[in-house]
């Protein structure tokens, strides 16, 4: 993404708020499935930005979907936690060892599973700390890899639409 400031990213945390909440919430897929956009915001924020305003944005970003779901917190305490892990993640999905390495930068094979990881450990901290039972282990372990292949193609659309990956 290019330069970008924090009233810009406050905005970008509003819009997709806004988004998750009033549009994608509404969607159940195969009336259970709820396909997550906003960890987006936490995905393609610059890696070159100051890491501190980071954190503190992924966590505004949890705790605004919270307020509107009424979770308590999860979704503030798993979007912080990829947020503090991304660079590990990036790092591991696309075998990068220098501190200077983008998007634009990785093969489309790497992008994918970046994302994929991404997605797949968020969902899975939001649904076990919010649904957790020791009988019902498999279901929300299905639960968590469908609703992460839903949003995955979501945020794969969004990546398409706002030429986050360029091809290599």
């Amino acid at each position: 993404m290019i330069s970008r400031n924090v009233v810009s990213d406050l905005a970008l945390i509003a819009i997709l708020t806004a988004f998750q909440i009033f549009i994608l919430n509404r969607i159940a897929l195969f009336g259970q499935y709820i396909p997550v956009l906003y960890p987006v915001f936490v995905m393609f924020y610059p890696f070159f930005r100051n890491r501190f305003h980071f954190l503190a944005l992924s966590f505004i970003l949890g705790l605004c979907v919270d307020a509107f779901l009424g979770t308590w917190g999860i979704n503030a305490f798993a979007t912080t936690v990829v947020a503090y892990f991304r660079t590990i993640i990036f790092r591991t999905s696309t075998d990068t060892t220098t501190d200077f390495f983008s998007f634009q930068s990785i093969q489309w094979t790497q992008f994918i599973f970046f994302i994929v990881t991404s997605i797949f450990i968020h969902q899975l901290l939001v649904q076990y700390i919010e649904f957790f039972k020791f009988d019902r282990f498999f279901e929300i372990l299905f639960n968590v890899i469908v609703t992460s292949i839903i949003s995955f193609v979501f945020i794969l659309a969004y990546a398409l639409a706002f030429k986050i990956k360029q091809k290599v």
